[in-house]
C-alpha cells in the first residue's frame, strides 16, 4: 500500500511511519536545515560549556550549581532526542521511523520534557530552603537529599510517561502512515488511529493536568514563601542576591509555562506548518535560552566562565609565539 493512503480494514495496522515535519515546505526542506543546525549546535555548545564549567570548579559543587547542570543535560538530551533525526529528514530525506521507534522518541521526549519540570520544582525547593531556612541549609541539602530528589524525579517521569506511552502501543493504526509532525507526537499519532482513542486522549490529558496543577501550585507556594522571607531580610545586600537568584529562576519557569500555553491556545487556529514551527520553538528555545540565562545573571557562573576563557586562551599563547617564530 502506498504510503500516506487511508487503509480501509481497520483489522490492518501501520507498522512503519513518515515524519511530516513540514509537509507546505517538502520542496525547500533543505533551507529548514540551515537554522535547526545552526539552532542545534547553540544549544549543544552552550549548554556542554556550562555543564563542564560546574563540574571542573570545585567551588561550583553546591545544590544550585549542580541543579542547573542537571537542567542543562536535561535540555541536552531532550533536544537529542528530535533534532539529529529531524535534521536527516531535512538533508536527505530520511522520514521512515518504525513503531517501536515511534513509540520510543515519544517516550523519551515527554520522558525529559516532564523531568525538565521536576528540576525546576527541585530547584524551587533548594532556594526555599536557602532563604527561608539558612542556618540549617547545609544540613539538609546534602547529597543524600540531592540524589534521593533525583531519584524521585527519574520515577515521577517514568511513571507518568509509561501509561501513555503502553496505550499507544496497543492502539490499531489504519488511517494512514503519514505523522503531520516532526516528532512521535502524542496527538499527531493518535490522529492515526482507526479505534475509540478515549482512553488515549484521557490519560494523556489527565497526566498533564495533575502536573500542570501540582507543579504550578508547588512554585506558587515556594516563591510567595521566598518572596516574604527575602522583605523581612535587614540586610539589602542579601535581599538583592535573594531577589536575583530567585528572578533567575522564575524567568526560566515562566518562559517555560508560558510557552506551553502559547502552543496549546495557538495550535489548534493555524496551519499544520505553523502549528510544527511554533512546537519546535517550545521545544528549541528553552535549551537555548537557559544556559544564556544562568551564564549571564549568575554571578559566579559568569566568573568561572571567564575564567575559563582566558584559562585556555593562554594555553594557545606559545602556540601562537612558535608559529611567528617559526614564520621568522
Amino acid at each position: 500500500m502506498p504510503a500516506g493512503t487511508h487503509n480501509d480494514s481497520a483489522n490492518v495496522s501501520y507498522q512503519e511511519f513518515h515524519l511530516l515535519g513540514f509537509p507546505g515546505l517538502q520542496e525547500s526542506r533543505f533551507l529548514l536545515f540551515i537554522p535547526f543546525f545552526c539552532l542545534y549546535v547553540m544549544i549543544v555548545a552552550a549548554n556542554s560549556l556550562l555543564i563542564y564549567t560546574v563540574k571542573v570548579e570545585r567551588s561550583l559543587h553546591s545544590p544550585m550549581y549542580l541543579f542547573i547542570a542537571l537542567l542543562l543535560a536535561t535540555n541536552l538530551c531532550c533536544t537529542t532526542t528530535i533534532v539529529p533525526r529531524m535534521l536527516l529528514s531535512f538533508l536527505f530525506d530520511v522520514s521512515r521511523i518504525s513503531l517501536p521507534g515511534c513509540l520510543v522518541q515519544m517516550f523519551f521526549l515527554y520522558f525529559f520534557l516532564l523531568l525538565d519540570c521536576t528540576i525546576l520544582l527541585m530547584m524551587a525547593l533548594d532556594r526555599y530552603v536557602a532563604v527561608c531556612n539558612p542556618l540549617r541549609y547545609a544540613d539538609i541539602m546534602t547529597n543524600k537529599l540531592l540524589i534521593q530528589l533525583t531519584a524521585a524525579a527519574l520515577v515521577r517521569s517514568v511513571s507518568f510517561v509509561s501509561p501513555v506511552v503502553i496505550l499507544a502501543s496497543r492502539v490499531r493504526y489504519c488511517r494512514s502512515n503519514i505523522i503531520q509532525h516532526f516528532a512521535c507526537e502524542h496527538m499527531a499519532l493518535m490522529s492515526l488511529s482507526c479505534g475509540d482513542v478515549s482512553r488515549n486522549k484521557i490519560v494523556g490529558l489527565t497526566m498533564r493536568s495533575i502536573t500542570i496543577i501540582f507543579d504550578l501550585g508547588f512554585l506558587l507556594m515556594s516563591y510567595s514563601r521566598i518572596t516574604h522571607a527575602a522583605l523581612k531580610m535587614a540586610s539589602g545586600n542579601i535581599r538583592h542576591k535573594a531577589f536575583h537568584t530567585c528572578g533567575t529562576h522564575l524567568i526560566v519557569i515562566l518562559f517555560s509555562y508560558f510557552s506551553s500555553s502559547v502552543v496549546y491556545r495557538v495550535g489548534k487556529s493555524v496551519s499544520q506548518d505553523m502549528h510544527n514551527l511554533i512546537s519546535a520553538i517550545y521545544l528549541l528555545v528553552p535549551c537555548t535560552v537557559n544556559p544564556i540565562i544562568y551564564g549571564l545573571r549568575t554571578k559566579e557562573v559568569r566568573q568561572h566562565l571567564l575564567k575559563l576563557f582566558k584559562r585556555r586562551g593562554s594555553v594557545f599563547i606559545p602556540f601562537r609565539k612558535a608559529a611567528l617564530n617559526t614564520k621568522e
